[in-house]
């Protein structure tokens, strides 16, 4: 039986979720079609060539570019 105390650390799983690693293979960019990397610490699937980061939420990439962040740099 576990204590109800006990939690797991933030670090233990990525913010959006797990992805499915064969999904992951297939997916690009919906702007520029190119190739896109996930960031399991933020929980995001990035394409650098757009300069955007899209969320994924419950498991499932948003792959909206409205609902993407804007990269700095």
């Amino acid at each position: 039986m576990t204590n109800p105390t006990d939690t797991a650390p933030p670090s233990a799983a990525p913010a959006g979720g797990s992805v499915d690693p064969r999904l992951l293979e297939i997916l690009v960019c919906p702007v520029t079609k190119g190739p896109l990397r996930y960031d399991r610490e933020r929980g995001e699937l990035i394409s650098d060539k757009a300069g955007l980061a899209y969320p994924i939420r419950d498991g499932i990439p948003i792959m909206l570019p409205d609902e993407a962040r804007r990269l700095d740099g």
